[in-house]
């Protein structure tokens, strides 16, 4: 079918149902940022291939929002002549709704795939214009997508208490002492991220997403009862793993379970941020009790122990012997015949072959962004969205990638000279880092939280009129998520304050449309300061040992602080890192630390 005809088909389904509208979202039933090939129902109705969106059809007309990561992208996937392009901040999807239909209109929605929190908000500003939010029990997408990629079965892996460092039962038992003190009878979790931690165990359900999908009840004497297709778990002694008090059954039971909930009254507790529609409405049209309020994994999973910790340090080494053997190659290619022959995804490739012949590699932490010269001005850009750009016309290339590890998540930008980079990119270049080094070297209070230490990544490129339009830093799981909360730093941020064991990048940039691209990011981790004042402080350790190009930097735009602590940190990157390299690559390490 052509995007014509599937959006025909959909429009007709909805005229069945007696619909005006009907909205897609960049969603599966669990909410999570990454979702699997058989939910991408946005890329196949309109062809974009993004992290987020949405879209919307009406009975003469359709639009897909995005937000300002992919506005060239859309263009360039979703045909003009069936979609109108919106911005998904700028005029949010219910505004649209609202400015195209008249009172009395039935807007369709698939409630799993829509949080709690939205559904209230949408029903209260549709009501308020006389609209009707109409949930559907069949998907107008799922009705006409013949060919829709099947769920995987892939096995679970069931992660030891070597990597985990605390073994499940602890781990439900410390929040489960939580749910009975708030008089709450179970809980309900919905994301796959704080289920596989809370029962160790990790999957191969997502792609760069090291987890099985799943829900799960967590009750307040510490039983669990996990929904996951249980193929994944055959061979496995999962009650040997996690504790006798933890059941499998199948997807399809969930419902039967929230029933059985509601019919004895229980107070259910659920996070309306990421709990679909669907469960709290089953819940309450049973009679249960809901209560909201934030998944009480999400901090504990956040807040590292020292076997996490530990790990998380192993497997930054690790990858930065691949990036640093990636970077030494690549400057030695730029003199070789040809480097035209070189593109975006050669690049990205021969990267993901190096980590690869390290045992204890496992899959990317996300899709690698290898893009040359003004690519590198999309923050989210990708170089299969299009042509990849060939190696050989550009000064500078920005590399932003990632590994996951049994011990440890990575994620690292390097922005390096493949050409001859000018003055201003180089003072830019050198502003990006000195506000990196900023916020590296901070020392703050604890109750501190990440919108207050955000400024001081910017604080350069704002003395000299430049800025940077993405958040500053984000939480990174354990052998989970490349992305994880409750923890970030940015100017819309998080004020949950940053304590022991948390993991953040640091990653402020510059872009410059249709020219180039600057980011440099390393991970850290939050550690207790040593002081001699009065009040408890932290700081950020270091979890990255890769060099910043030396080519880039104009020093005149450095302070003494910031050269010493270049040296410093270069000092330790070969200090690391060469007894792991030989030969060619060891020569290149030893010139891309030399001391400032």
């Amino acid at each position: 079918m052509t995007h014509a005809q599937r959006l025909a088909s959909v429009r007709h389904d909805l005229q069945q149902q007696q619909l005006d509208a009907f909205i897609v979202p960049h969603d599966d039933e669990h909410l999570g940022e990454y979702i699997p090939p058989y939910a991408e129902r946005l890329d196949w109705l309109t062809g974009f291939t993004g992290s987020a969106g949405a879209a919307v059809v009406l009975a003469r007309k359709a639009a897909v929002f995005v937000d300002g990561r992919y506005t060239v992208q859309v263009r360039h996937q979703c045909d003009a002549s069936l979609f109108e392009y919106r911005h998904l901040i700028a005029e949010p999807v219910l505004d649209y709704v609202l400015s195209e239909l008249d009172t009395g209109a039935r807007v369709g929605f698939d409630p799993r795939l829509h949080s709690r929190s939205w559904f209230d908000a949408a029903q209260q500003k549709l009501a308020a214009r006389g609209l009707q939010l109409v949930p559907v029990k069949h998907n107008p997408v799922d009705r006409h997508w013949h060919n829709r990629p099947e769920p995987t079965i892939n096995p679970a892996l069931l992660l030891s208490q070597e990597y985990s460092g605390q073994h499940s039962e602890a781990k439900r038992n410390r929040i489960a002492e939580q749910l009975a003190a708030g008089n709450i009878d179970a809980q309900l979790l919905t994301q796959a991220e704080p289920i596989n931690w809370l029962l160790n165990i990790r999957g191969r359900d997502i792609p760069c997403l090291p987890a099985v999908l799943s829900f799960a009840l967590l009750h307040k004497d510490g039983s669990v009862q996990l929904f996951a297709d249980p193929a994944k778990f055959e061979g496995l002694d999962l009650t040997a793993h996690c504790g006798h008090n933890v059941t499998l059954a199948p997807f399809n039971a969930l419902e039967q379970a929230l029933t059985e909930l509601g019919n004895k009254g229980a107070r259910v507790q659920l996070d309306p941020a990421t709990a679909n529609a669907w469960s709290s409405l089953v819940l309450e049209q049973a009679g249960a009790k809901i209560v909201f309020a934030d998944d009480p994994c999400m901090l504990p999973k956040a807040c590292k122990n020292p076997v996490e910790v530990q790990g998380s340090r192993a497997a930054h080494l690790r990858d930065g012997v691949a990036v640093c053997r990636f970077l030494a190659w690549l400057d030695r290619r730029l003199e070789q015949p040809a480097p035209e022959r070189e593109d975006e995804g050669t690049l990205a490739d021969k990267l993901l072959a190096l980590r690869a012949e390290h045992a204890d590699f496992v899959e990317p932490s996300f899709s690698t962004i290898s893009a040359l010269g003004p690519n590198a001005a999309m923050c989210h850009y990708h170089h299969d969205n299009g042509t990849p750009r060939k190696l050989g016309q550009d000064a500078i290339y920005l590399v932003d990638s990632g590994g996951q590890y049994l011990d440890g998540t990575t994620d690292i930008t390097r922005t390096v000279a493949v050409g001859e980079p000018d003055d201003e990119m180089r003072k830019l270049f050198t502003l990006v880092l000195r506000g990196h080094i900023d916020l590296a070297s901070a020392r703050f209070p604890a109750g501190t939280g990440g919108l207050q230490l955000d400024a001081l990544a910017r604080m350069p490129l704002w003395q000299q009129g430049y800025n940077f339009d993405h958040g500053t830093g984000h939480g990174v799981g354990h052998y989970l998520s490349v992305h994880e909360g409750p923890q970030r730093i940015s100017p819309k941020g998080s004020t949950v304050p940053l304590t022991t064991g948390m993991i953040v990048s640091n990653e402020p940039g510059y872009y410059r449309e249709n020219a180039f691209g600057i980011r440099c990011e390393n991970l850290e981790v939050v550690q207790p300061a040593d002081t001699s004042g009065d009040i408890p402080v932290f700081e950020f350790e270091n979890l990255t040992w890769v060099p910043f190009d030396r080519r880039l930097i104009d020093s005149n735009w450095l302070d003494a602080r910031h050269i010493e602590w270049l040296n410093d940190y270069h000092a330790t990157v070969w200090e690391k890192i060469s007894p792991q390299l030989e030969g060619e690559d060891l020569t290149w390490l030893e010139q891309a630390t030399r001391p400032l």
